[in-house]
């Protein structure tokens, strides 16, 4: 008898099945240590000898029977036989999940009291052997309940083309349990090449579970989006000679005027996304989403003024400049976020999930250092960074030195190399996370995504040791309008998860 959940084997009789008088055990130094504790039972399997319902043995069952079964059908366990040294498996019972009524609600659990034997064999030699529990003939021990059971039990014999010679070959190809629920091995050989395999399919009921701090996250993908569309249009503009990007003034002009005017952006796509999960409570969602950038801007300008004014520095601006920036954002960037968010809410999008999430979220099992968060994110931000960093030192340059940029093209095909490189590493990383069966996959996948903005610091603060600035007025300056340039560049690069949630859907629609 083996546990479904983990790498446990119990003997057969030690649930409350049929038991012969006496009970014969055989073991070998081989099976001893692989768990293995091989018991003669009472099913009779004649060579071409079909049988229907036959009675294996009638059981009054027990309070304490009752609830050893169901720990056995809520952990999924099943029973190994091998016929004619065949192995074949079956499972104890079955769980029907009652969600999805309107009445009660919590889970039935019954117990399979009728096992079909199907054999195949080729002349007087035994090909295949399947046990197959009857799910039309269970007994519901939900309740703790004394029940009066009989086992009975069915063989079918047919032919069949295949030679003795292969007969073992379907068992190195694929396992012989159902692939439709968690299958972990007791053999640890097996365990792992099953769950590369299919264990996204596990979590099926659990992956499109609701991220947590919905808002929030709905809020930073809006404000993505708005800034991955601001520097798409401000890259387009430059390459079409409408703006010269070394007229500094200019450029920072058109960004403001850009911000404001694509603040409607994020407005629809935090609406719409907010929809997707909710109701009620997109408006939060949309105010979040702009005081995502707005807020950090705010500040850190304002410590950068008050510092550049106290130091004398020419980049402090006037107090009029000041008023038309807030001005802007009070009568143009705000009406135009609102407008956004009400035109995302009524011309939203309806989320079709392809499997029906449950009610109770599944066990994340424990994962090994290289599956957590930390070093998702290494790989995720690492690998498009080293495909960038050649490019970053000019761009480095030329925001904070006084060299041209003279290739705005070139830093255009860098980004969508950088945007590309992304969302297929966020892809994989995140088909990775649902294989080993962590279903919580939204932050994670979003994370990754942006950690290429932390590597970008990192080389920053390289930057900064290796060039000739000195001081702390240069310090403070290039520190803080480079924590800006690392938020929208994480902000941006978080849509690195957004080609492949699609791709989410599909490879769950087969498992549902």
């Amino acid at each position: 008898m083996n546990d479904y959940g983990s790498s446990e084997t119990y003997q057969y009789y030690e649930l409350p099945f049929c038991r012969p008088d006496p009970v014969i055990q055989k073991e070998s130094l081989g099976e001893v240590p692989s768990g293995d504790r091989l018991t003669a039972a009472l099913y009779k399997l004649n060579f071409r000898e079909n049988k229907v319902a036959k009675t294996l043995c009638h059981k009054k069952l027990e309070e304490d029977d009752i609830a050893k079964f169901k720990y056995a059908v809520i952990n999924d366990f099943y029973f190994q036989i091998y016929y004619d040294d065949l192995p074949f498996w079956g499972f104890v019972g079955k769980i029907e999940d009652n969600s999805w009524t309107l009445e009660d609600k919590s889970p039935k659990y019954f117990l399979f009291q009728h096992v079909q034997f199907e054999v195949l064999y080729n002349g007087n030699q035994i090909i295949e052997v399947h046990a197959i529990g009857d799910p039309n003939q269970v007994v519901d021990i939900t309740k703790d309940a004394v029940i009066d059971v009989e086992f009975t039990y069915s063989v079918t014999w047919n032919t069949t083309s295949a030679t003795f010679d292969t007969r073992m070959d379907r068992y190195s190809k694929a396992s012989s349990l159902p692939a439709h629920q968690k299958i972990h091995w007791f053999s640890s050989g097996d365990e792992g090449e099953e769950d590369k395999e299919v264990g996204w399919k596990y979590i099926h009921g659990d992956v499109f579970r609701y991220p947590r701090n919905k808002s929030l996250f709905c809020a930073v993908i809006g404000m993505g989006t708005q800034l991955l569309t601001l520097v798409f249009c401000l890259f387009v503009l430059v390459c079409l000679g409408i703006l010269i990007p070394y007229n500094r003034g200019t450029l920072c002009t058109a960004l403001v005027i850009l911000y404001s005017l694509t603040s409607v952006v994020a407005g629809y796509t935090t609406a719409s996304f907010h929809r997707q999960f909710a109701e009620t409570g997109w408006e939060r969602s949309v105010l979040l989403a702009g005081i995502m950038f707005a807020g950090p801007l705010f500040v850190i300008g304002s410590i950068l003024n008050v510092v550049s004014v106290s130091y004398g520095e020419t980049a402090a601006l006037p107090f009029s400049t000041i008023m038309v920036i807030i001005l802007i954002y009070i009568f143009l960037t705000i009406p135009l976020l609102v407008l956004g968010g009400v035109v995302g809410y009524l011309f939203r999008s309806e989320f079709q999930s392809p499997c029906a999430t449950k009610r109770y979220p599944r066990e994340i099992p424990p994962l090994a250092w290289y599956w957590k968060t930390p070093c998702q994110m290494f790989l995720g931000g690492f690998l498009p960074f080293s495909a960038i960093v050649l490019e970053l030192q000019h761009l480095y340059a030329s925001l904070w030195g006084y060299q041209i940029f003279t290739l705005p093209c070139i830093l255009f095909i860098m980004f969508i190399i950088l945007i590309l490189l992304t969302a297929i590493l966020s892809a994989g990383l995140t088909y990775i996370q649902l294989s080993v069966e962590d279903h919580q996959w939204w932050w994670r996948s979003a994370l990754c995504g942006g950690s290429t903005s932390v590597f970008m610091f990192a080389y920053f603060i390289y930057f900064y040791a290796r060039s000739s600035m000195t001081g702390l007025l240069q310090f403070f300056i290039r520190y803080r309008l480079q924590c800006l340039h690392v938020l929208c560049i994480f902000l941006d690069a978080w849509h690195g998860r957004l080609p492949f949630f699609p791709d989410v859907r599909s490879i769950h629609s087969p498992s549902c």
